[in-house]
């Protein structure tokens, strides 16, 4: 199956580039545009990356805990909602998505971080 190519023109044209790589694993703030009546404003949404999917419509899910309870939110990759998104940490992951984090708690869902090199 493969894409019409006047697609793939108009989805490399809406792509964004200014995002940075980060896959599952990771602990990224997404800066998310609010609108409320005619204002606007950004709000951090912090948490860990648990998964990604690539492509002209893919998206990633960022789970955080608030207040002892677990809130998750799928982000497109290419939404105008989201303004910026910046990575925090990096933790060792064996899998492509961490759903298994949603059955555990406190130091059981605790993971390896990366060693950064200086």
């Amino acid at each position: 199956m493969s894409i019409n190519p006047i697609m793939q023109k108009l989805a490399a044209k809406l792509e964004r580039t200014d995002l940075p790589a980060f896959a599952p694993g990771d602990t990224i703030r997404v800066q998310v545009k609010i609108k409320e009546g005619e204002k606007e404003r950004l709000q951090a949404f912090e948490g860990l990356v648990i998964s990604s999917r690539k492509g002209p419509q893919g998206t990633f899910t960022v789970r955080k805990m608030s207040f002892g309870q677990g809130v998750e939110r799928i982000f497109p990759y290419n939404s105008k909602v989201v303004d910026k998104v910046e990575k925090i940490r990096s933790f060792q992951v064996r899998r492509a998505k961490l759903f298994y984090l949603r059955g555990l708690r406190g130091k059981a869902a605790r993971l390896r971080e990366v060693a950064r090199a200086v």
